[in-house]
């Protein structure tokens, strides 16, 4: 089979622990590229972040952001799904704002945030883009005068917390979520996910879904993993992806993606 698509989570997957971009990595998607092989990022990652990975890898890239509701093909968006308001409210006030959890804001290109803590902080220094502080009440109003709608939610949290709030809003509400770490909850509209955009890069590009890869590592990246032709689990994935998975790789701080494609790929 002639692979046409490598597409692949950032966080965990592509990059190791650091956050850094192995070089044996680079040179393995570098080597893929150049046989005509497009290279799609899939992240949780707001298009700024997904920018400079783009950026460091040196290959244009499909970016798939916002956990798969935002999705850039040649620096214009090719689709886009958004929740509504009074999700956005709800989720705010029953599991942000009870907890005295920031609640974070993603639009299209822009980051919002109803107050900063250690994690707001620390997605700032990875990412290298400021969000904008909101107060829900303001925000709600101008959205609603304005008709614009959030691409997705997300809370951040210890481990412990996030667990519990995730159990509540899966009792509670008829929306997706899903963890793409221990200490991330990604909230986005019903039916939507990387796997569904996967999908549609495929059929922007005329490309059978067979002949795509994908990686990735956390619950996030499950629906892609499933939805690929082959998808792989990176050897530091959760369990329940690895026991999805097609191919089951090297940690991300073993190149794992370099392992996969040499293994793939191989004349």
């Amino acid at each position: 089979m002639k692979y046409k698509l490598i597409c692949m989570d950032i966080d965990g997957t592509l990059l190791n622990d650091n956050k850094e971009l192995l070089p044996q990595v680079k040179q393995s998607l570098l080597d893929v590229a150049k046989r005509g092989v497009h290279i799609a990022l899939a992240s949780g990652r707001m298009p700024a972040g997904v920018d400079n990975i783009e950026k460091e890898l040196g290959i244009q890239c499909i970016k798939i952001c916002n956990a798969g509701t935002y999705t850039i093909l040649d620096n214009e968006c090719i689709a886009a799904e958004y929740l509504s308001l009074s999700v956005m409210e709800n989720i705010y006030k029953e599991f942000a704002e009870k907890n005295n959890i920031p609640l974070w804001i993603f639009k299209e290109q822009e980051w919002f945030v109803t107050g900063v803590d250690k994690y707001v902080e620390r997605e700032i220094s990875i990412i290298h883009h400021q969000p904008q502080i909101v107060k829900m009440e303001d925000i709600i109003k101008e959205w609603t005068d304005e008709k614009i709608h959030p691409n997705k939610l997300l809370i951040a949290s210890n481990p412990e917390m996030i667990q519990k709030i995730y159990k509540q809003i899966k009792q509670k509400m008829d929306i997706d979520i899903a963890c793409s770490s221990p200490t991330f909850i990604e909230i986005f509209s019903k039916g939507v996910s990387k796997g569904t955009a996967l999908q549609n890069v495929c059929n922007k590009l005329n490309i059978d879904i067979k002949d795509s890869i994908a990686f990735g590592d956390q619950e996030l990246d499950i629906s892609m993993i499933e939805a690929a032709g082959v998808g792989i689990a990176m050897g530091n994935a959760i369990q329940e992806l690895k026991e999805k998975a097609d191919f089951i790789t090297k940690t991300n701080n073993e190149a794992g993606i370099a392992y996969a494609l040499e293994y793939y790929f191989k004349e």
